[in-house]
């Protein structure tokens, strides 16, 4: 009822995890952030059990998928301060098909700027996305797939992605604090840019800045590095996705294929 509580979603690749360790520590810190005691159902050995039989049930040990875990506070009466010691939390897990989204990858896609709103703890993954719903709706209504926040005039993170900009040779992004989220798919990505020479300045960059990038794109656990061509109906660069995304976006796909091998085994 209050948005107390956390979440995670993990990329399913022929019922292996992509970088479940990673995913694990964000959902632990999380819980500890917000004094959520899960430990008995929200640790590595339990979320593999959960995946597995999800995973197997709904008949996606093969192609792609999405693992969604969810911890609550738990059920107890409505009250605003924490409920009694010894609540236990409550657990919700699904499993769904993912169709990775290749087609708008290669045409790029469209997004529009939008006030940041939200609390100023973005760097937990909690349910409460309130303002990220209105934020992906305004971008819904104007033909856009992203809403990039803009706090005080400095880009923070999109409504479900984070984002990253090229100017010139140099790839920048917000640096890792309250004010975004710390992602997975953000970390992998940067990792993979030094390797490739790639230089990455983690230094927040203006909206108006932001309209002199040569490419902007996300990076997210369902968007992959997501090629941007439009903000606020103005080209990006020229207007079509650009080299260093199209590099990235290859040797990302290159690493979840090595990470998740084509032969299943268990989650």
């Amino acid at each position: 009822m209050f948005g107390d509580g956390v979440y995670e979603v993990w990329r399913v690749v022929n019922g292996r995890l992509f970088e479940p360790e990673r995913h694990l520590a964000r959902l632990e810190r999380g819980l500890r952030e917000l004094r959520i005691d899960a430990r008995d159902v929200a640790n590595g050995d339990e979320i593999d059990r959960i995946a597995e039989r999800l995973l197997t049930e709904d008949g996606l040990l093969e192609g792609e998928a999405t693992l969604y875990l969810e911890v609550t506070r738990g059920a107890a009466p409505r009250t605003h301060q924490f409920p009694p010691a010894g609540t236990m939390p409550t657990v919700y897990a699904m499993a769904n098909r993912f169709a990775p989204p290749e087609e708008l990858r290669a045409r790029g896609g469209a997004a529009i700027t939008v006030p940041d709103i939200r609390w100023l703890r973005c760097d937990i993954k909690t349910i409460q996305l309130l303002p990220n719903v209105f934020a992906k709706e305004a971008a819904a209504e104007r033909g856009a797939i992203e809403a990039l926040m803009v706090r005080d005039g400095v880009v923070t993170e999109g409504s479900h992605a984070n984002v990253l900009a090229v100017f010139g040779d140099v790839i920048r992004t917000h640096p890792l604090d309250h004010l975004i989220l710390p992602g997975i798919t953000r970390a992998v990505v940067i990792e993979i840019a030094r390797e490739l020479d790639i230089r990455v300045d983690e230094t927040a960059f203006t909206e108006e800045e932001l309209r002199r990038a040569d490419e902007i794109f996300l990076a997210g656990t369902t968007s992959d590095v997501m090629p941007i061509v439009r903000v606020n109906d103005r080209p990006v660069g020229a207007g079509v996705p650009g080299p260093v995304t199209k590099r990235l976006f290859d040797a990302f796909r290159a690493h979840i294929d090595r990470s998740c091998a084509a032969v299943h085994t268990s989650p």
